[in-house]
């Protein structure tokens, strides 16, 4: 493209987040790019946010912003997923491409819409499931494909089990987390899962109390057992209120020869146990170099955000999907995976209720939660 890139960004900061991961500020420092407007209903402090962003001009509704601006790319950096169906379906049908925090949709038929959508319009949708930027994810699944752990045998991923654990958590951390698995070994062929609400197995009708608002939502433990191709099997737990303080949330490849092994902490280290035991036994870890090859020609050194992860993870995520426009590919990080956890998510509460293994992908597309006597006949 010979003119710059014009971004659009919508962050409405009048609705309530427990945090931000910083998509706003993805664009900021590429090359060839124009921040040209920022959609945000609340005036107060404008300026400060303005700046941050380094947008040109402000418009309260985001609609407006994109028939007035018609920019490119649209960054909606919500993080309640219940704000990205009308944000993405608007953007699309003008032919704005998108970048989207994640989740992108907890509803089934919201991600195939959307999707028909942007194939209708030629248009790309990147989510942001960093872990498929991130350096030491991409340097896991480079030794698993090596060989560094021998066959790999067994996926384990688990949130952050405070407060927010099982249902809650599942839907907010575990996408990041079921992700990730689909990243390192490929999409599931199904899956077996117990859910329960206070030591009982969950009901239809049970809810969760959430933190935010989340859709359907319900269970405080969580245990899912996914089958992955080439016999992988895959461990996603959440348990409510085990964990405080301490960052639990983490993954473990555990494989003929070794085990891999990241922490969500802040330094996020690549760990490997070059044991062929099980974990219990003689598992000594070493931290993993890691070593970034990777550029954004013409790119300014960062200079902002609260987390290095982020800061880094979110940039690689916008200029793939400026890359994967002008090359008309899908992004790294893309619509299919995320519609994928959430297929990954409904199939462990369908699971649950109809006491079976659930293939996957899931032929009903309805919220098992919402089911009701006249949709199940």
């Amino acid at each position: 493209m010979n003119r710059p890139w014009k971004i659009g960004i919508v962050f409405d900061t009048k609705k309530i987040y427990l945090g931000g991961h910083d998509t706003h500020l993805s664009f900021r420092g590429l090359p060839n790019v124009e921040v040209v407007a920022l959609a945000d209903s609340n005036t107060e402090k404008l300026e400060e946010r303005m700046a941050a962003v380094r947008a040109k001009r402000h418009y309260t509704d985001f609609i407006e912003m994109f028939d007035r601006e018609k920019p490119d790319i649209a960054v909606l950096a919500s993080r309640l997923p219940a704000d990205h169906f009308v944000q993405i379906k608007a953007a699309a049908e003008r032919g704005i491409h998108v970048l989207c925090e994640k989740p992108m949709t907890n509803d089934l038929q919201e991600a195939d819409e959307l999707i028909r959508i942007a194939e209708a319009h030629n248009v790309k949708i990147a989510v942001a499931l960093l872990a498929r930027h991130a350096l030491v994810f991409r340097t896991m699944k480079r030794m698993i494909e090596e060989g560094a752990i021998g066959t790999p045998l067994t996926f384990y991923g688990r949130g952050k089990e405070d407060e927010r654990g099982g249902g809650e958590d599942m839907v907010v951390l575990g996408s990041h987390i079921l992700d990730i698995g689909c990243y390192l070994f490929g999409n599931p062929e199904s899956v077996s899962a117990e859910v329960t609400v206070e030591g009982r197995p969950l009901r239809r009708e049970d809810r969760s109390v959430t933190k935010e608002p989340l859709g359907p939502v319900a269970g405080d433990n969580v245990f899912a057992l996914f089958r992955f191709p080439n016999e992988v099997r895959g461990i996603f737990e959440s348990r409510k209120g085990l964990f405080k303080q301490q960052v639990r949330m983490g993954v473990s490849v555990i494989g003929t020869e070794g085990i891999l092994s990241v922490r969500y902490d802040n330094d996020r280290k690549l760990r490997l146990s070059r044991t062929p035991f099980p974990p219990e036994d003689e598992s000594a870890y070493e931290e993993v170099p890691l070593v970034e090859t990777r550029t954004i020609p013409g790119a300014t050194e960062p200079d902002f955000g609260y987390l290095k992860y982020f800061t880094e993870n979110n940039r690689f995520a916008a200029w793939d999907l400026i890359r994967a426009i002008e090359e008309n590919r899908q992004p790294a990080a893309n619509a299919y995976n995320a519609r994928m956890t959430v297929e990954m998510i409904n199939g462990v509460y369908t699971s649950q209720l109809e006491g079976r293994v659930i293939p996957l992908p899931l032929k009903d597309r309805t919220h098992p939660l919402e089911k009701n006597e006249r949709n199940e006949k």
